[in-house]
């Protein structure tokens, strides 16, 4: 029973470090972009507002769940004086299990307008991220499991560091942003100090785009939008297809939606005498209200799937702060940026 118990816990740890490897390299991407946050996930998006934005986001998983995955993120982004260009900082700290990493960036992001005025928005960003991650494995628990030469039962860490980099453009109420994160090759993610389970290609492409619908004079705008993911050292990919809709009022805007996010690949599991297949599916309703310079936002996610490890869903509050704020200057229904 203890050699049971032995091979058992080597080969979680080994998993569980495995796929934290590949879907936690970098900043994890949910539904945070959404709460008025593209610069979290495009880095062209740094100053590209007339207002600095400040916004911090907590996200819990599974209450009632010891060890359930977490995420704390922290981003500051602004234009650079009256000039052209823009700065950004992201902090961030994700947990899941006995695995963790923290990690930063700093971002330059540079906008062209194209237009005679800033009355007509005509605008190509371009921008870069550098980045400083470190990982976390907490074997301490597992010190009076039987031995095992694999498990140290302390913190290991290791740093790596990495680049992002990415476009947006802005034509009136369209836009698209497309970004590659992770350029950089690894020396390579290992599950342990024997190398299991290498992994050294987190490159990720992402690619968003969406237009606002409003009526001239109208209180009421409508914003449908797609974001594409694709991992390139796992070949996964999914889309996320939204859709929010604003309100303004005397004291600032309410605004709501609905994300819906399914991955392009399937897993196979066993369902009685046969073999099922699942994709992941997850439905994010969204509500949010600016109140003058300030913005709250909750979102929750339900893990739309037969087969799960918990019922319960994602819960995610954003605050935001805006500030330094230039009058609107673009005639166009685009809420990322006026």
């Amino acid at each position: 029973m203890k050699l049971i118990n032995k091979i058992f816990l080597t080969g979680v740890i080994s998993l569980l470090g495995f796929f934290n490897a590949q879907s936690q390299e970098g900043l994890p991407i949910y539904s945070d972009y959404l709460t008025d946050n593209y610069y979290l996930i495009h880095p062209s998006m740094a100053g590209a507002s007339n207002c600095a934005k400040v916004r911090i986001t907590g996200r819990q998983q599974w209450f009632g769940d010891d060890d359930a995955p977490r995420l704390l993120t922290a981003s500051a982004n602004g234009r650079i004086g009256d000039s052209q260009s823009g700065i950004g900082a992201i902090l961030y700290t994700d947990k899941n299990g006995y695995h963790s990493q923290t990690g930063g960036y700093i971002t330059y992001a540079h906008h062209i307008m194209f237009s005679r005025s800033d009355v007509d928005l005509n605008m190509l960003s371009f921008g870069l991220s550098v980045g400083a991650i470190q990982y976390k494995l907490d074997e301490s628990a597992f010190i009076n499991e039987p031995f095992d030469p694999i498990i140290a039962g302390v913190d290991q860490s290791a740093t790596n560091f990495n680049l992002d980099f990415g476009f947006s453009y802005h034509l009136y109420n369209f836009y698209a942003h497309a970004t590659v994160k992770n350029m950089l090759k690894n020396d390579g993610i290992n599950a342990n100090e024997n190398g299991l389970f290498a992994y050294d290609n987190p490159r990720q492409f992402l690619g968003s785009a969406g237009y606002v619908f409003a009526k001239y004079g109208s209180t009421w705008a409508f914003e449908p939008s797609v974001m594409f993911q694709y991992k390139d050292g796992t070949k996964e990919s999914s889309i996320d297809i939204n859709a929010k809709a604003y309100k303004e009022l005397e004291f600032g805007k309410l605004w709501g939606g609905l994300s819906y996010r399914r991955s392009l690949d399937g897993a196979d599991y066993y369902e009685g005498n046969g073999v099922s297949s699942q994709k992941l599916q997850y439905i994010t309703p969204i509500l949010g209200i600016d109140y003058k310079q300030f913005m709250f936002a909750y979102t929750y996610s339900y893990q739309a799937n037969s087969v799960v490890f918990n019922n319960g869903g994602f819960h995610q509050i954003t605050l935001g702060f805006n500030f330094n704020c230039r009058k609107e200057r673009y005639h166009c229904n685009c809420p990322a940026v006026n």
